[in-house]
């Protein structure tokens, strides 16, 4: 990295490889938690994902810190090992919060070699529509942003004052990197990094490159998160295998049917929510005169009658399935059958996405998971997803292929097909039991030498079952309670 020479960058990175056995004793595990990664990982296997590789001179792999941001989590560290633990205070907040927001808007521009401009203005869309944060291109403003091209995707942390630098190298031009990145200048450090990350996963340093500081976690001084819990399908989340030198898992959740879901390509709702709070986007809306959101939603900052809803929720108060294709499905004690084929048969920058409702009547008895195969970490070109979580706003279980059995806390069961990638075929096989609901997942990508002419898909050879087709309910339709358990 040519750019960085003359900066604190490499002693900043020095002082990091200096502190290796401090950062190594905070995360050694106990033979209880060791006896527990052992258990979680009979059920998975290593995953063919697409390795991130992690550079050794950017915290965390595409974090450009500042020195006094240094010396901070240097601190932490320091506390960590001796037990000490700094005042109270994934958003950073140091010291020179709130000015390291942008209250003003982001102004951006691009240099004059950059070709990612796609990609970094649908990235900062992502963020745009669901906050108040407004993006804007201006090379003459105060405080800007510098698009370019460097190696790698990396980003500074906050508004820093000035120019600042977001790169987006060969392999960034998508989207979803550039949200990632974006989501750094906004604010955020990684999710796995939050100081309560070992309550939700287990980084397995056998797998993991020599860099073990990268696997570093903020403290309570640095890291806020607005009261909201842990959620794997955070956007900010590395995939389960990154920095592995072997393939094998580098984190492993304590929750491990979320294991594929670790490195999503999607902002997950927690997040919309959290960088709300951060930038005090909520504040806009009066609680008195605004929409009543149902399902953990709560009103748009730029249309206070409006709802920012939960995955797989839409409607004015997130009390309904979101419009477009899908239906509202209903499980029974017989298998049967969902079949359901997204995407255009070309590559796509954004998601094509079908919402399901599944409905059940009252079951609540959890049985072990018994998922056969991972595909790629975050399932970043298709996949299907299942929220039977208690909390609904966080991500639900992300497959590519699997049999399973899941546990669902209330009788709806939101189910997402996505697809950017040419085009996906989803064949899900459910009943449910007395205590239980089971499904038999397989989630085909179809390249074009697969597609038959007209657009349809050549079906791949599914396992011998009795089918049926499912039954869409109507208004009037039998339908369940809507009780949790």
């Amino acid at each position: 990295l040519q750019l960085f020479k003359g900066t604190p960058l490499f002693k900043i990175r020095d002082w990091f490889r200096g502190l290796k056995d401090k950062v190594a004793k905070t995360l050694q595990l106990t033979k209880e938690q060791l006896k527990s990664l052992k258990e979680r990982l009979k059920v998975s296997f290593y995953t063919y994902s697409i390795i991130l590789n992690v550079s050794g001179d950017l915290y965390q792999g595409d974090v450009v810190l500042t020195v006094e941001q240094a010396q901070e989590i240097i601190g932490g560290i320091e506390d960590q090992v001796s037990g000490g633990n700094r005042t109270k205070r994934q958003a950073f907040k140091d010291r020179r919060y709130p000015k390291t927001l942008w209250s003003e808007g982001v102004s951006y521009y691009f240099h004059s070699l950059a070709k990612m401009r796609n990609a970094f203005i649908k990235g900062a869309k992502l963020w745009e529509k669901d906050t108040c944060i407004n993006f804007a291109e201006n090379r003459f403003a105060e405080n800007r942003i510098m698009v370019f091209p460097e190696d790698g995707c990396w980003s500074y942390v906050g508004k820093l004052g000035g120019e600042q630098k977001l790169s987006l190298g060969s392999g960034c031009e998508t989207p979803d990197i550039a949200a990632h990145e974006i989501g750094h200048a906004l604010g955020f450090f990684h999710t796995m990094s939050r100081y309560d990350r070992d309550d939700f996963i287990t980084v397995n340093t056998v797998n993991v490159k020599v860099c073990l500081y990268q696997f570093n976690k903020e403290t309570p001084s640095t890291n806020d998160n607005y009261g909201m819990t842990y959620d794997y399908g955070s956007i900010m989340h590395y995939g389960g295998t990154s920095a592995s030198y072997n393939r094998k898992p580098t984190m492993v959740p304590k929750d491990v049917k979320y294991q594929q879901t670790l490195g999503s390509p999607i902002i997950s709702f927690i997040e919309l929510s959290m960088l709300n709070e951060h930038y005090k986007c909520k504040e806009k809306c009066d609680p008195i005169r605004s929409v009543k959101c149902e399902m953990g939603g709560f009103p748009h900052p730029r249309d206070c009658q409006k709802c920012i809803c939960p995955g797989g929720y839409g409607g004015k108060r997130c009390t309904e399935r979101p419009s477009g294709c899908g239906e509202t499905i209903r499980a029974t004690s017989k298998w049967t059958t969902l079949e359901d084929v997204v995407g255009n048969n070309r590559e796509n920058d954004e998601f094509f996405t079908c919402n399901y409702w599944l409905e059940v009547c009252y079951f609540q008895k959890p049985l072990k998971n018994r998922s056969r195969r991972f595909s790629v970490d975050g399932c970043k070109y298709a996949g299907v997803e299942i929220k039977t979580n208690k909390d609904q706003t966080l991500t639900g279980y992300r497959y590519g292929c699997s049999q399973l059995t899941l546990q669902s806390f209330t009788n709806r069961v939101p189910i997402m097909t996505y697809n950017r990638l040419y085009q996906s075929k989803t064949v899900l096989e459910y009943r449910y039991g007395k205590y239980f609901v089971t499904f038999l997942i397989q989630n085909d990508l179809f390249e074009p030498n697969n597609l038959v002419p007209g657009g349809s898909v050549v079906p791949a050879p599914l396992p011998p079952t009795t089918t049926t087709k499912s039954p869409a309910v109507g208004p009037q339709g039998s339908k369940c309670m809507d009780e949790s358990t």
